[in-house]
């Protein structure tokens, strides 16, 4: 493959409110970046040359009533014609420009996904008699939003927006009782930490793995965490806990952190008395939550790879040529997507797992 046609393959394909966009993709794009997160959003920021001789407008080429302007459905896609892969949809919410010293004028246009609609506006209100998979697919609706959803947990007598954006309040809500939100298109997609599926690969150090760190510290780990409250039917006080039986699935034959702590050091616990549990079903299910959470984080990387659209939040990869104490799989917590003319398409991505090998 020639140096031409590596670049003309690592070059994104650019769609704008579903057609492709020829001369962005190929001919003015100087620089992309996709970044995805379990936190959302999911954004994107592309830089284009703002600038053709003869254009109108002083040849400014992208500041009549073209491709970027506001609220327009900016999508991005890597990889050859007919085994290309869609890493990013969103819609257009800024807009940049830039008239460097030396080159010619450049425009660039940040996007984000639907969950921009989300955050937009702060609510004060309260939910009756609903589980949490309910509430996702009432603000799922009153978005124009399709739920996606697959949820396990009770039915509250009541839950409390407070003064929250619908987003902080279903990432509130996500976090309680170990799930993840994210949106696709038009589709809201809440799901069972444990249950989702995005994918997988593997990269091998010196290999196809270009660079990766990875640091295992125990500073935030617990070896039990417990959630406080007041049963209100029982009219009794609730202390429920958690420790490394809450993800041993997870653990396979490695060790946790948790372990390790209790062994290295001492044992050390968390007790939580901010939630409000109004049961012990609900405070377990808290507690191990919480656990599981800080569990996930004793081991965390970041590395590079070679453009891959494979590399996605949620996916789980594994790795190969670090070491028995840090090869294997990683859930993938962020990625990244990014080109410019230097290096072309490459992916970077951040992960986590709960424990260091034999």
């Amino acid at each position: 493959m020639t140096t031409a046609q590596a670049a003309a393959i690592s070059r994104p394909a650019i769609r704008v409110d579903g057609t492709l966009e020829q001369s962005l993709g190929e001919h003015a794009l100087k620089a992309l970046l996709v970044e995805e997160s379990t936190g959302g959003l999911f954004r994107c920021e592309a830089s284009f040359i703002n600038w053709a001789p003869g254009a109108s407008g002083g040849g400014m080429v992208f500041f009549q009533q073209g491709p970027l302007n506001f609220g327009k459905v900016l999508a991005v896609e890597f990889g050859p014609v007919g085994r290309s892969g869609a890493v990013f949809a969103g819609r257009i919410s800024a807009v940049e420009a830039r008239y460097p010293q030396a080159g010619p004028p450049e425009i660039t246009v940040l996007a984000e996904d639907r969950f921009q609609d989300l955050r937009m506006e702060r609510r004060t209100r309260s939910f009756e008699q609903v589980s949490d998979a309910d509430v996702v697919r009432r603000i799922a609706a009153a978005h124009g939003l399709t739920p996606e959803v697959q949820l396990d947990g009770p039915t509250y007598p009541s839950l409390a927006q407070l003064n929250q954006s619908d987003l902080a309040f279903l990432r509130e809500r996500m976090a309680a009782i170990d799930a993840e939100l994210w949106v696709d298109d038009r589709t809201l997609y809440a799901q069972m930490r444990a249950s989702r599926r995005a994918g997988s690969a593997s990269f091998t150090y010196k290999e196809n793995l270009l660079e990766f760190s990875v640091l295992a510290d125990l500073a935030e780990q617990r070896t039990a965490v417990h959630v406080c409250g007041w049963d209100v039917s029982a009219k009794g006080a609730i202390d429920e806990s958690a420790d490394e039986a809450a993800i041993s699935r997870e653990l396979g034959s490695g060790r946790g952190g948790s372990s390790i702590l209790g062994q290295a050091f001492t044992a050390r616990r968390e007790r939580i008395v901010s939630a409000v549990p109004l049961s012990k079903a609900e405070a377990k299910r808290m507690a191990e939550a919480r656990y599981r959470e800080r569990a996930r984080r004793f081991v965390r990387g970041s590395g590079t790879v070679n453009g891959d659209v494979r590399i996605r939040v949620g996916a789980s990869i594994e790795l190969h040529g670090l070491g028995p104490l840090f090869d294997g799989n990683y859930y993938v917590t962020l990625a990244r997507h990014s080109f410019d003319l230097h290096s072309g398409f490459r992916s970077s991505f951040e992960v986590e797992r709960p424990m260091i090998g034999p």
